[in-house]
């Protein structure tokens, strides 16, 4: 079993920032053969769309609506992904899940709410 754990969400104000924290635990075996971590977003009546994603080797990827404001990065050592929010707005307001996937399968955190206040 792998288990994701958020940590880092809450209240600011627009211009604000906020960085979330995703660690991984339990078995070294399949944590070792997670690749790709990313993290998600889903606001109220909106479907959840990809925020950013880091392959093991450090390639990132994001979505328009963040770049140049979001930075994802991973400390591979510690089993734990990072996404760090400046300029916040408060579209931004979402529930933030990370996601591991890895050969065979995928891992879900339960998501920790990032409220951006005008």
């Amino acid at each position: 079993q792998v288990q994701l754990v958020e940590s880092g969400g809450g209240l600011v104000q627009a211009g604000g920032s906020l960085r979330l924290s995703c660690a991984a635990s339990g078995s070294a075996f399949l944590i070792n053969r997670i690749n790709n971590m990313g993290w998600y977003r889903q606001a109220p009546g909106k479907q959840r769309e990809l925020v950013a994603v880091i392959q093991r080797g450090g390639t990132t990827t994001y979505t328009d609506s963040v770049k140049d404001r979001f930075t994802i990065s991973r400390d591979n050592a510690k089993n734990t992904v990072y996404l760090q929010m400046n300029s916040l707005k408060p579209e931004d307001t979402a529930v933030y899940s990370c996601k591991a996937e890895r050969l065979g399968g995928n891992y879900w955190g339960q998501g920790t709410q990032v409220t951006v206040s005008a």
